[in-house]
């Protein structure tokens, strides 16, 4: 599979829960990580998603947050992922940030203005966060 986002996760179902319009979808990716969706019911029922099954989860570097010296219980985001800074590549106006999680890798486009203010650095610590509602769910 190729697409433009930088952020792809393959994993399995771990949990779901069903509800009236939307579905929480809980991936765990090959690296451990814990990845929370929400989703339509009518998108996982269409892709099949159960409790065992393989999908993948897809976030576009654009909606990924970075933070530095925040804990997952001080936002209110599905997803707080705490890494290490492993490379930064400025550009004009934005940089991609890229964050290590164990054995995963997390990107994220931020302005220069940011990375700067936050004194991000490779081996600096940071946490990579986005909405469940940012995630997008897929089966082969």
């Amino acid at each position: 599979m190729q697409t433009s986002a930088r952020n792809q996760f393959a994993g399995e179902v771990i949990e779901l829960k069903h509800g009236a319009v939307n579905d929480e979808v809980t991936l765990r990716t090959q690296q451990g990580l814990d990845v929370v969706a929400i989703i339509t019911h009518g998108s996982a029922a269409s892709l099949g998603l159960a409790v065992g099954k393989k999908a993948f989860a897809l976030v576009k570097a654009s909606s990924v947050i970075v933070m530095v010296d925040v804990s997952s219980n001080q936002v209110s985001a599905r997803n707080c992922i705490s890494g290490t800074v492993s490379a930064v590549t400025k550009g004009a106006v934005n940089s991609e940030v890229s964050i290590s999680a164990g054995a995963a890798q997390i990107a994220a486009i931020i302005t220069n203005e940011s990375v700067d203010r936050l004194g991000l650095a490779n081996g600096k610590a940071a946490t990579a966060i986005f909405k469940a509602s940012s995630v997008i769910i897929g089966v082969e």
